[in-house]
């Protein structure tokens, strides 16, 4: 793939390892299929809505910061923005304090905007399409497909669950590559190397991507 460079993301995620990664790291998908209310139909609707708004402003026109600025509000509106950060920072967050959570879970947003605005800018003249949506286990998947100038197209794969109250997607995989998985990763990496001091951190993903 040559068009969304994803260097922090690992070679391979087979579907498995990513729902096993997913309950060992606490984000909790585990509502029965049939207890869930949202529907197939609808789980397909958000992700139509994410799409439009995704491909209005990277064909916009807009200089850099005012795109990442409305890819922050997209990643608000329509990601499980909480979920996906506490599950990130990982056991770290389970002795956070409420501040700290909240402070880190702003400075990941604007982080995620950044740093995925940057490769979504690359999309500038294609655009995306959403191709297909069914239920798993617990949630739903939504299949689009990327398409950009001179290059081939390639899948993007959202997943959308409501087990937060909304209707949001908790992870995004390029061609099969988990997001959720490649930032759990590299946030702990950034952690480590600031001996587990989650205010630095914080700080230093407010100015980082």
């Amino acid at each position: 793939m040559k068009g969304f460079t994803m260097t922090s993301f690992p070679s391979d995620l087979p579907r498995r390892k990513l729902l096993a990664g997913l309950s060992a790291a606490g984000l909790a998908l585990a509502v029965p299929g049939p207890a869930l209310a949202l529907t197939t139909e609808e789980a397909r609707a958000l992700i139509d809505r994410l799409v439009a708004e995704i491909n209005a402003v990277i064909n916009s026109g807009k200089p850099e910061r005012a795109m990442y600025a409305d890819f922050e509000q997209i990643f608000a509106r329509y990601a499980y923005v909480s979920g996906i950060a506490r599950t990130i920072l990982g056991p770290p967050a389970r002795t956070a304090s409420k501040a700290q959570m909240k402070a880190f879970t702003a400075a990941f947003r604007g982080y995620m905007a950044r740093k995925y605005g940057k490769r979504f800018r690359e999309f500038i003249g294609g655009r995306i399409i959403v191709q297909s949506a069914r239920p798993l286990k617990s949630f739903f998947e939504v299949k689009t497909t990327a398409v950009l100038r001179g290059e081939p197209p390639f899948e993007v794969t959202f997943m959308v669950s409501d087990i937060s109250g909304r209707s949001l997607f908790f992870d995004m995989l390029i061609e099969g590559i988990s997001l959720l998985k490649a930032e759990k990763t590299e946030i702990g990496a950034m952690l480590d190397k600031r001996r587990g001091k989650l205010d630095l951190l914080i700080e230093d993903l407010r100015r980082a991507g």
